[in-house]
């Protein structure tokens, strides 16, 4: 077991929910309408990932993507700080018979890659959960988990407003993203994001990633407040 310096951050102590509770678990797999076994089975397609690929997953929350690229014959190692999480995850996993995921429970700054080099590194909705210093010690650690060439794969709740807009931006995107309880997240939970979790501007990103080695092939703002990155490891 690596021990880590007294100040390092402790990626375990999760802003906001700490989804220790199973019907926790199940509400934020529910509110993940973003990903659906359809949605992330068009994510593997697109991304290539097939029979023979590893893949890491990181942050793989309730397994869905994990899930996907197995199905495709990839082996994958889904990783995540909650337990709970990777229960879920695993359960679901179960019911489809997938057995080619590893779930190991750490994070992106804990998790150690002890496999060959990976083919595709993935992590979706969940870097945000780590200030920009952090998240850049991630990164590099992600690029050193792949191989020359292999993929990586990022998105998230990104900024590209203009910095100047920030007040109108982030009350525009709660107002239009919001749903009632039940149906997704809601104004509270979009409030308690923006207050206490991380989540940062697209340039401060892209300077991120090409600094840890990572060349951007493809870029995509779906909203002024999501951000996705398909990159390449070129050093």
């Amino acid at each position: 077991m690596t021990s880590f310096p007294r100040w390092y951050f402790n990626e375990y102590k999760m802003a906001g929910v700490g989804f220790e509770d199973t019907a926790q678990v199940a509400a934020f797999d529910r509110n993940q309408l973003s990903s659906t076994p359809a949605k992330e089975q068009a994510l593997v397609q697109r991304l290539g990932i097939s029979s023979g690929h590893s893949v890491i997953d990181l942050g793989a929350g309730t397994g869905t993507f994990a899930i996907q690229a197995a199905l495709n014959g990839a082996l994958v190692d889904a990783v995540d700080v909650s337990q709970s999480m990777l229960a879920y995850a695993h359960s679901k996993a179960q019911q489809v018979g997938v057995t080619n995921i590893k779930f190991h429970q750490a994070g992106f700054l804990t998790y150690q890659h002890n496999e060959n080099l990976a083919d595709f590194v993935i992590t979706k909705a969940a870097l945000h959960i780590l200030p920009d210093f952090w998240k850049m010690v991630a990164l590099m650690r992600m690029a050193a988990m792949l191989k020359l060439g292999g993929i990586f794969y990022l998105r998230d709740a990104i900024f590209s407003f203009p910095a100047s807009k920030y007040q109108t931006s982030i009350s525009h995107w709660i107002e239009h993203s919001a749903k009632p309880e039940g149906e997704g997240w809601t104004v509270k939970d979009f409030e308690m994001h923006v207050r206490e979790e991380y989540s940062t501007f697209a340039w401060i990103i892209e300077g991120m990633l090409t600094r840890a080695g990572f060349e951007i092939k493809e870029v995509s703002y779906p909203t002024s407040t999501v951000a996705e990155y398909l990159c390449i490891k070129n050093s």
